[in-house]
């Protein structure tokens, strides 16, 4: 009986020491493999949100239509005419499947296609200059995993002169200079995380900002808000002016609208903003948002008059 169980032990004791072989012996190309699986879905994992965060997702795709997600096809109407967004899947035709990461790289910080034409303002590379090169690697590796769309992209319906491209270059020139983000030494790291979501990654300015006859943002005016000439919507003055901005908005009041689309006077948010916010900001975390907030609540206050309500031009009228 001892003998069957000393037998036992013996055999155990093998067992446990093929195991313990197998496993500390398994190829080194096994688990690079598995390292190397594994930063790539982080890393469409990070660009997911940071498509959001970027609000790709409302210029590239035809919602309107039933359009495929990054489709492209979104008529865009300006005052220089009708501007119709790129595919932006894989798709190796119709979409960006044959670009390289530079030449993705260059399209967005730059405004150059991979055949070397300029892009027109209305794609905000005026903003995304600054993205990181670890965010960019992070939402090129996204677009990798989007199902690929074989929908045709549509010509621009611009007039003239603004339909002749090589004259971007000139407008580069004079209203573009492409440069990385740089943080603020001497703010928090919440106000520069703020900073980089609201001026680079959520491109504000471009809406809320008004432009010059060529189209480009009027930088002493950042953030004051704007009016389309088109459709005369007035895209709101987000600075903390007290009278035409958000100056009676706290943090919380900023950080729920972002989240919920709900203005401080229980108000909805509509047009452009409404998909701002269902396609972008209640995707990002809480701790963006109060970034977002705080940094929006640090800007210098720009009074703008074309903001501020009839009744309290009134009343103001009544009090002189």
């Amino acid at each position: 009986m001892g003998a069957v169980i000393s037998l036992s032990h013996s055999v155990n004791f093998q067992l446990l020491g093929l195991l313990c072989f197998l496993f500390t012996t398994v190829p080194d190309g096994t688990m690079a493999s598995s390292d190397e699986a594994n930063r790539a879905a982080s890393s469409v994992s990070k660009g997911r949100y940071l498509l959001h965060a970027s609000n790709c997702i409302s210029c590239h795709t035809d919602f309107k239509n039933s359009g495929p997600l990054l489709g492209g096809g979104r008529a865009i109407v300006t005052e220089f005419g009708t501007f119709f967004s790129p595919n932006i899947t894989s798709d190796p035709v119709y979409g960006i499947g044959k670009w390289t990461f530079e030449d993705f790289e260059s399209a967005v910080t730059k405004g150059v296609s991979p055949q070397g034409h300029h892009y027109y303002p209305v794609f905000p590379y005026t903003s995304y200059t600054g993205i990181t090169t670890a965010d960019l690697r992070d939402l090129w590796s996204y677009l990798q995993s989007v199902p690929q769309s074989a929908a045709i992209n549509r010509s621009h319906q611009i007039r003239f002169p603004f339909s002749f491209r090589p004259a971007l270059l000139l407008w580069k020139k004079i209203f573009f200079s492409p440069m990385k983000f740089q943080s603020n030494p001497e703010e928090s790291e919440d106000w520069n995380r703020g900073f980089y979501l609201v001026a680079t990654l959520g491109h504000c300015r471009e809406c809320h900002t008004p432009r010059n006859l060529f189209g480009a943002v009027k930088t002493k005016d950042a953030y004051s808000g704007a009016k389309s000439k088109v459709t005369d919507e007035k895209i709101p003055n987000i600075t903390p002016d007290l009278e035409s901005g958000i100056g009676t908005w706290n943090k919380e009041d900023i950080t729920w609208f972002l989240e919920t689309g709900f203005l401080p006077d229980g108000d909805v948010a509509g047009g452009i903003m409404a998909e701002v916010i269902e396609q972008s900001t209640s995707f990002l975390t809480p701790n963006d948002r109060n970034s977002i907030a705080i940094f929006l609540n640090s800007l210098s206050p720009v009074h703008n008059p074309s903001f501020i309500e009839q009744s309290n031009i009134d009343s103001t009228e009544e009090n002189w």
